[in-house]
């Protein structure tokens, strides 16, 4: 019996002396490859793989990686029997070299692998909105319900979390303000050791992953790592908060600009990078994220710095959500209103004409 290969995804699972002496039959055969084994990958399998005839991925066999594929060549007795039962279930024929002893094929128990196809071993660092779930993006949703793992911060949409199977792993990975907090290097660490397991991660934020987030730090400890990352951008709080408090951050003839701010450090700290003096100079909308706390020294170094202290001002808490509260005010009663209304992360502080519309 021969097969016919050619234009056909096959998965090759092993990468010792017996898959070197199948890759080149189905190189000949005109097969699209792909070979996955989580250790020490063979110098021809290597020199293939450079050379374009192949492609190999350095992870552990995933049932998700038998997706499309036509046939799969198992080489490694320890992946025998998962190949075996997951084949079945796709519908993908398997050609057994590992001479093994006959195979348990009674269903695999417990959380499946990902059903994700090429997204096994990979993550996805999504923006999960400013608060409201239907503000996710499209693409950030649809990700999201293929995740086998999902690390999650506080003010992500958490509420999506309970639309997910029962077997999909979740993973709190919050950073409360000044409160209990997951090391980010942890956070990094949990990343790449799930996606080296063969799974789909997502990394879920809220906001924009790249707007006073870490999201860049992880993505740079993801690719140090080999692991593949895609960034889904979100909505930042910075300026959906507002619109939906029914502020502007922009007017036609009221500003011609706005700049986004993280208060997260006082004006004057030694790791402040914010000019707050020439912010005051400038006319326009100030948006300050993660400045609840140091919202009344926010206000203060703009009142030095020469900021009117009748321009118009708004707090918006916990913005898009059902629980969103907005406080109008102006910059010199900022600080009483954030403290005589007990105003508590997250929130968003609004400075400039806008915010008495």
């Amino acid at each position: 019996m021969s097969l016919l290969l050619k234009g056909r995804s096959v998965l090759v699972v092993g990468a010792g002396a017996v898959a070197e002496q199948v890759i080149p039959r189905l190189i000949a055969a005109g097969a699209n490859i792909t070979v996955c084994h989580e250790g020490t990958i063979s110098a021809d399998i290597d020199d293939w793989a450079e050379d374009g005839k192949i492609r190999v991925e350095r992870v552990a066999f995933a049932p998700a990686m038998l997706w499309a594929k036509a046939m799969v060549v198992c080489c490694d007795a320890n992946a025998l029997r998962d190949v075996v039962v997951h084949a079945d279930k796709y519908g993908v024929l398997v050609e057994d070299l590992t001479d093994g002893e006959e195979q348990d094929l009674s269903p695999v128990q417990g959380r499946r692998a990902s059903r994700a196809g090429d997204l096994a071993g990979t993550v996805a660092l999504i923006g999960g909105g400013p608060g409201e779930p239907d503000l996710i993006t499209v693409k950030g949703r649809r990700l999201l319900r293929l995740a086998d793992v999902v690390l999650t911060d506080h003010l992500g949409p958490l509420s999506l979390l309970e639309e997910l199977d029962p077997d999909v792993e979740i993973i709190d990975a919050a950073k409360l303000p000044y409160g209990r907090a997951m090391a980010q290097e942890r956070i990094n660490e949990l990343l790449i050791e799930k996606a080296k397991q063969g799974l789909f991660v997502v990394r879920l934020k809220g906001g924009d992953p790249y707007v006073f987030g870490r999201g860049y730090e992880e993505v740079l400890a993801l690719r140090d790592a080999g692991i593949k990352v895609k960034v889904i951008p979100g909505i930042t709080s910075a300026i959906s908060v507002p619109a939906a408090a029914g502020i502007p951050v922009t007017q036609r003839r009221v500003t011609h600009d706005f700049t986004v701010v993280s208060g997260h450090v006082p004006p004057g700290h030694p790791t402040s990078l914010v000019n707050w003096e020439a912010l005051a100079q400038m006319n326009g909308t100030l948006a300050v994220i993660m400045g609840v706390k140091n919202g009344p020294a926010i206000a203060e170094a703009l009142l030095k710095g020469g900021r009117s202290s009748a321009t118009p001002a708004a707090v918006i808490q916990e913005g898009t959500t059902a629980n969103q509260k907005v406080h109008r005010c102006t910059l010199g009663g900022l600080a009483d209103t954030i403290r005589d209304n007990g105003v508590m992360p997250p929130a968003v502080i609004l400075v400039g004409d806008v915010a008495a519309l």
